[in-house]
């Protein structure tokens, strides 16, 4: 295992949930079952009545629509920037926020097994440099970034 896995996943120092919620475009991921032939993909998040967050993934797979529908809950209350989401109870997955524009303009999220990573942004298209700066962190900290599929938008 390289010395950057078997470093603890840092997580970005504060995530302003209010500033977070809203819909967010993939622009790459690392292979995932789950989302095997997708493109297209969209994540939405909006607070819930409970204090939870909704997720809503969505792409296109094989010319149809897809949606899934899960929950998240943050379980570091200090940074807001780790959280534990679901898509089928009683299993939850991590979901930690390891990059972030400070104007919330993109995110990376990411696992602290470094199994699953995206790299998400407001809109259609990503600046091409932002993009390798990205990638050239997400690698710095552990990630293989040889094996990530950029997202059709």
């Amino acid at each position: 295992m390289s010395a950057e896995r078997s470093t603890p996943l840092e997580v970005v120092p504060h995530v302003d949930l209010e500033r977070y919620l809203g819909k967010w475009y993939e622009m790459a991921r690392l292979p995932a079952k789950f989302q095997e032939g997708c493109d297209y993909t969209t994540a939405t998040y909006a607070l819930s009545k409970d204090g939870s967050i909704s997720v809503l993934n969505a792409c296109m797979k094989d010319g149809k629509a897809k949606q899934s529908k899960g929950k998240a809950k943050v379980v570091d209350k200090d940074s807001n920037a780790k959280l534990k989401v679901t898509f089928f109870w009683p299993f939850y997955g991590d979901y930690w926020v390891i990059d972030l524009g400070k104007d919330y303009d993109y995110a990376v999220v990411g696992t602290p097994n470094r199994k699953y990573l995206w790299i998400l942004n407001r809109v259609t298209k990503m600046d091409e440099a932002l993009f390798s700066r990205l990638v050239e962190s997400a690698k710095s900290k552990g990630f293989d970034v040889g094996r990530l599929i950029r997202t059709r938008q």
